[in-house]
């Protein structure tokens, strides 16, 4: 694996959970692994679990981390070619990611979507520069599309609580005030391709999350039909794709209640963090014995672990 960029660049997504649980169980058994190795985090977004957890894995691989804020400690970088840079940009992308690559061995990037320019955010364009430019391997912390290291981190949680061989999940759309990237979304459907599994999304109309990822899922516009058997539900909002990052609607229908968890199986209840209480989900949920999303939120210490183990093996 010579980049992490989407869950698509695992050589085996069984073998990395399987991986990552067994540093779970011992997390200092390769901290030897990355003696003498920096590991550059660079942030143009800000970050909670992805950083810490990060930052926290590599630690338990022996490897250092130099950390730098892009939104407010870096120069403004320029990604076009032949620019004339006589404007708010001072760097290029060619010489910033030349310049890291000689500090770090391993380079990690938080970049969101615009929700502007549809076109402009798929060419993930500050990840794939890096890509382009750096010549060490590049680690995706979520970019406008992709976040692989929270889809690897609820697909151990998905393992460690499986209660049969073939569980449905749901993956619901939930309310929120403000617009928000596809990124987990997207990831968790790739992710739950791997998986045996019913899987289905549900979410009102004008929400359909990109055709292209979502092809040969079962995509429902009723969210109770959904969730009748469920066995693991995991809330989630996204903007709209069609009507690019858009919000169509602002009501609480949608938003998951313990009455609406009643009819499902008994479902686990999984969310990315962080969470709008009351908005996305009720505090009866949230806090109920059935949410995992601590647990969820821990397994990115070892997400990020197995995938830093991989690209220094």
């Amino acid at each position: 694996m010579k980049h992490y960029l989407t869950l698509n660049h695992l050589p085996n997504l069984e073998t990395a959970v399987a991986e990552a649980i067994a540093l779970k169980k011992d997390p200092f058994q390769f901290e030897k692994i990355g003696r003498n190795k920096t590991l550059g985090m660079l942030f143009f977004n800000p970050s909670l679990r992805t950083r810490l957890s990060t930052q926290k894995a590599a630690q338990q691989l022996g490897i250092k981390t130099m950390i730098m804020n892009f939104s407010n400690e870096a120069w403004a970088l320029e990604y076009e070619d032949g620019t004339q840079m006589s404007g708010l940009r001072s760097e290029h992308i060619r010489e910033a990611a030349a310049v890291i690559s000689q500090y770090c061995d391993v380079v990690a990037i938080r970049a969101f979507a615009s929700l502007t320019d549809k076109q402009k955010d798929e060419q993930e364009i500050v990840l794939n520069s890096f890509i382009k430019f750096a010549t060490i391997p590049v680690i995706n912390m979520e970019s406008a599309t992709s976040h692989p290291l929270q889809a690897l981190a609820d697909a151990i949680t998905l393992k460690e609580y499986q209660q049969k061989s073939r569980p449905k999940i749901v993956l619901t759309w939930a309310p929120h005030p403000k617009a928000l990237p596809h990124a987990v979304g997207n990831s968790f459907a790739r992710m739950m391709g791997h998986q045996d599994a019913d899987f289905v999304i549900a979410n009102p109309k004008g929400y359909d999350l990109d055709p292209r990822i979502t092809n040969g899922v079962t995509v429902v516009h009723n969210q109770a039909e959904a969730l009748k058997g469920a066995d693991v539900v995991y809330a989630k909002n996204w903007s709209s794709y069609d009507s690019y990052g858009q919000i169509l609607r602002t009501d609480n229908k949608w938003m998951l209640t313990p009455e609406k968890m009643e009819q499902t199986n008994n479902a686990a209840f999984m969310h990315c963090l962080p969470i709008r209480r009351n908005v996305v989900v009720s505090d009866g949920v949230l806090d109920s014995t059935h949410s995992k999303v601590i647990e969820q939120a821990n397994n990115r210490t070892f997400a990020a672990a197995a995938v830093l183990k991989t690209l220094l093996s």
